[in-house]
C-alpha cells in the first residue's frame, strides 16, 4: 500500500509503501475486543475496599447471654447484620489484570493498524518538529491537516517542542513509538505516524 508523505505545513515529502503484513490485513474484531479488554482491566487499581467483620474495630463482648433471653442467638455486634458491624462479601484490593498470549497482543496491535489503513484514517508526517513550541501554531497546522481527532506517533524519541505545543488540544494524543497501543489506536479517529514510526513498526515485525 503506497501513502503520501505530508509535512507538517501540509505540503507533500514523498511517498512510502506500507508493508501489507502490518497494514494490509483483514481486521477481526474479536481479537481487537480482546486486547482493549486486557488493556482496560490491566490499568484498573484495583485498590476498592471494605472492612469485614474481622476488621472493624468494635468490641469483642457477647453482646447478651445465650439463652433465656428469648431472642436469636449472637456471639459478636461486628456480624453484618448490625449496625456498625462489617460488610458481608464487600470489595476487596486486588489485581483485575488477566493474561493474553504475547503472540495475540502482537496481532491485535497488527489487526488496528490494519483497521485504520482500511478506513482511510492514517496520515504519515515526515518530521514531527515545532521550533517554537507554541500551541497556536501548532493548532493551526492541525487544522490545516483536517486532524481534530487523532493518536500522533512520533519515534523513540518525541520533540520536546512539539509535544509540549500538542498537549493542550483537546482530542490529540501524542506518544513516542514505544507507547503505540490498540485502545489508544482505536479510540481515536485518525493515526498519525511519523516517518521514523512507520520503519520502528517494519522493523519490529519483520
Amino acid at each position: 500500500m503506497d501513502i503520501t508523505i505530508k509535512t507538517l505545513s501540509g505540503g507533500e515529502a514523498g511517498s512510502v509503501t506500507l508493508n501489507d503484513a502490518i497494514f494490509g490485513l483483514e481486521p477481526r474484531e474479536d481479537i481487537l475486543q480482546r486486547m482493549v479488554r486486557y488493556q482496560l482491566a490491566k490499568r484498573q487499581q484495583g485498590t476498592h475496599q471494605t472492612l469485614g467483620r474481622a476488621e472493624i474495630a468494635r468490641t469483642g463482648a457477647k453482646l447478651y447471654k445465650q439463652k433465656g433471653t428469648g431472642r436469636a442467638r449472637h456471639g459478636s455486634a461486628r456480624a453484618p447484620q448490625f449496625r456498625g458491624g462489617g460488610k458481608a462479601h464487600g470489595p476487596v484490593s486486588r489485581s483485575h489484570a488477566h493474561d493474553l498470549p504475547k503472540k495475540v497482543r502482537a496481532l491485535a496491535l497488527r489487526h488496528a493498524l490494519s483497521a485504520k489503513a482500511k478506513s482511510g484514517a492514517i496520515l504519515v508526517i515526515d518530521d514531527l518538529t515545532s521550533a517554537e513550541g507554541k500551541t497556536k501554531a501548532t493548532l493551526s497546522q492541525f487544522t490545516g491537516l483536517g486532524l481534530t481527532n487523532a493518536l500522533i506517533i512520533g519515534g523513540a524519541e518525541v520533540n520536546e517542542n512539539f509535544a509540549r505545543s500538542a498537549r493542550n488540544i483537546p482530542n490529540i494524543d501524542v506518544l513516542p513509538i514505544q507507547g503505540i497501543n490498540v485502545y489508544d489506536i482505536l479510540r481515536r479517529q485518525t493515526l498519525v505516524l511519523s516517518k521514523a514510526a512507520v520503519d520502528a513498526l517494519e522493523e519490529r515485525f519483520k
